[in-house]
């Protein structure tokens, strides 16, 4: 099955999770290559910046999926909508193992950041407090 790293409302414990149909692996992962995590817009929304080696390596947790699992992530992700994610391959580490392991990882194209309201530049983790500030697209 396919495993899905998600640094953002998708972590166990955080506002979409609920949204989030699979099996956490067990363990804390990082991308190997940092990457900008941006919170962005009125909605606060984390964003990981396609910028390989900008930024800082980028914390979250990762869970297999099913292809119905897969498919709520990626509706939920808009990732046929010109402004919604892209889901692409990157390699994570489990840094309680240091196994490496490729997943599928929910990011936006570095030219998206163009004209975007960037609200907060993130050090690499998306925090609770980050997630309090956080307001659904329902809400909206």
């Amino acid at each position: 099955m396919p495993c899905v790293f998600v640094f953002g409302t998708l972590k166990e414990g955080f506002p979409n999770f609920e949204r989030n149909q699979g099996v956490r692996i067990p363990g804390v992962f990082s991308t190997t290559v940092s990457y900008p995590l941006l919170l962005v817009g009125e909605r606060y929304s984390p964003w990981l910046l396609l910028d390989a080696g900008e930024g800082h390596p980028v914390l979250g947790q990762v869970f297999s999926v099913d292809d119905d699992a897969l498919a709520e992530m990626d509706a939920l992700e808009r990732i046929t909508e010109a402004d919604g994610y892209r889901r692409v391959e990157m390699d994570v580490v489990n840094l309680d193992n240091g196994l490496t392991q490729r997943v599928w990882v929910y990011a936006k194209p570095a030219h998206s950041v163009k004209g975007a309201d960037v609200r907060m530049t993130l050090q690499g983790d998306y925090l609770l407090e980050h997630a309090a500030l956080y307001v659904s697209r329902r809400k909206v």
